[in-house]
């Protein structure tokens, strides 16, 4: 029985069709059957009931090596089979060229084989004559994009099934057109992938620049010479002595008499470093309440969902270094009068210093947490912004004042120890200020890098449609026409003397 060809026209994006379009081709192109220019044939997956079918020398191709080498030459492969694999199954040695497309489950990946391999079941590959050129057919199907899934079936998961593999088209060039338009695809590959990798470098300098920023504030180098400008306000030395001292609650373990330095403005007990000038070492209790959280019982349903916002470590993460508004999930009063779970003001500082330690949130309304942070209520002392990015300064080195490797914690005898690099309320309100600042302008570029990076994507599509238009190299009238080239490979293989088909064997569709 002859397989099944589909009868249908799908037109492609670029230079693919299921069956022959109504458009027409550049000039010497031409719209011709794919499995007359390549051998088209597909994989298979030897028995895994058969361990002794498995880990020998032949690649086997599988979705994850497809994803994993996608747009480029594959080498290696996660498995392998054997001798007694191929011979026991449908899957076959294909020679070193062989262009891969998965056409299942993950449709799209692309790939071209470094040396000989087989496939899995999921893939349809083609094994190009002299009329088509490898990378021509990888860019090719590259230009569809997810377009490519058109050609098949199915929302959830789509499936391009055999009988439209077999009734492809492609629109194709003389072959000295094609090694042109493959050389300048390399090349503006090339420099387009540099763009790309310097562009996705971005998210990592903007977080290394932020964290300078911070740095500088809370050594006193961000406002240096604003201090110089504006001349004495009241040093933070004054500032404390006239506020009255927060009061912190009962019990607990007492502060720890360790001396731990931190990178900017934090540290447990006083270190021995001079602050700038008007700034002054003081204990963080001092000019702020501090206090933790707690987990009203899970097994009482009724002590949450209510309207009280309690904040989580997925919070904290979600609205690290911002004023957080709203919380994923919600007590109650019941929550809070059978648990040590408080109500605290807006303007509460949070760090958590558990689990994940380091994340700081702002409260922007009032709201409860859970035991996995400690917290700061602001005295008029303390800009609770100057004390959330001073916080913030430490960076990933706020860990220095916890214990533990794998699972760092900041107990409460170092908490208690905290002290703040305080600078004059002025200068507080101006670093931050400035801070925020620093903040948007960097914001801006990376949100700036983002659309480059976006469009970078779009360059390369509309490079890709010009290629497969005949536009991206200049056309030679001194070729030898598509058209011509396969008329003499036809007339070739009617002269032929026929093959002997064998186990395994498969003749050109």
């Amino acid at each position: 029985m002859a397989a099944r060809v589909a009868e249908i026209l799908i037109p492609g994006r670029a230079g693919l069709s299921v069956n022959s379009p109504a458009t027409d081709a550049p000039s010497q192109w031409e719209w011709v059957a794919m499995n007359t220019v390549a051998t088209q044939e597909t994989g298979h997956t030897p028995s895994r009931s058969h361990p002794e079918w498995w880990g020998g020398h032949v690649p086997w191709i599988s979705i994850r090596d497809a994803r994993i080498n996608h747009g480029k030459i594959i080498y290696e492969t996660i498995e392998r089979t054997n001798e007694l694999g191929l011979e026991n199954s449908s899957a076959r040695l294909l020679p070193k060229g062989t262009v891969c497309l998965s056409r299942t489950a993950s449709v799209g990946y692309v790939t071209v084989m470094g040396k000989p391999m087989a496939t899995s079941q999921d893939f349809v590959t083609w094994t190009c004559s002299e009329a088509l050129l490898p990378w021509f057919l990888v860019y090719a199907l590259l230009a569809e994009g997810d377009g490519i899934r058109k050609f098949g079936k199915g929302t959830t998961h789509t499936t391009i099934y055999l009988p439209e593999i077999r009734a492809l088209h492609i629109c194709l060039p003389p072959v000295p057109e094609q090694k042109r338009i493959v050389a300048k695809l390399d090349a503006l590959s090339a420099r387009s992938a540099r763009a790309r990798k310097d562009l996705a470098r971005i998210d990592t300098l903007v977080t290394r620049y932020k964290q300078a920023v911070l740095r500088s504030a809370y050594q006193g180098k961000l406002t240096a010479n604003w201090r110089d400008k504006v001349g004495t306000h009241e040093d933070a030395a004054a500032l404390v002595d006239r506020t009255p001292e927060p009061k912190q609650p009962r019990g607990g373990r007492v502060a720890t008499d360790s001396i731990v330095q931190g990178k900017a403005a934090l540290a447990v007990n006083k270190p021995n470093v001079s602050p700038p000038v008007g700034w002054a070492w003081v204990p963080l209790n001092r000019v702020a309440r501090q206090e933790t959280g707690h987990t009203p019982s899970r097994s009482h349903p009724e002590w949450w969902g209510g309207d009280i916002p309690w904040i989580g470590i997925k919070d904290a993460g979600l609205h690290h270094g911002k004023t957080i508004n709203d919380t994923l999930q919600k007590t109650n009063e019941d929550g809070l009068a059978n648990s040590s779970a408080r109500l605290l003001p807006a303007g509460t500082v949070c760090l958590s210093r558990t689990a994940s330690v380091g994340y700081v949130t702002l409260m922007g309304r009032p709201m409860a947490t859970s035991q996995d942070f400690v917290t700061w209520t602001c005295t008029e002392a303390l800009v609770p912004k100057f004390l959330m990015y001073a916080l913030m300064a430490e960076g990933d080195d706020i860990r220095v004042f916890g214990k533990g490797t794998t699972h760092t914690t900041i107990y409460f005898p170092e908490v208690r120890a905290f002290h703040l690099c305080l600078a004059p309320l002025e200068e507080q309100k101006e670093i931050v200020r400035r801070i925020e600042s620093a903040f948007q302008k960097i914001d801006r570029l990376a949100a700036e890098a983002k659309r480059a990076l976006e469009l970078t994507d779009k360059l390369d599509e509309a490079i890709l449609a010009k290629a497969f238009r005949g536009e991206l190299v200049p056309q030679d009238p001194n070729d030898e026409p598509a058209s011509v080239l396969l008329e003499r490979i036809k007339a070739e293989r009617v002269a032929a003397p026929k093959a002997k088909r064998g186990r395994g064997a498969r003749a050109p569709a």
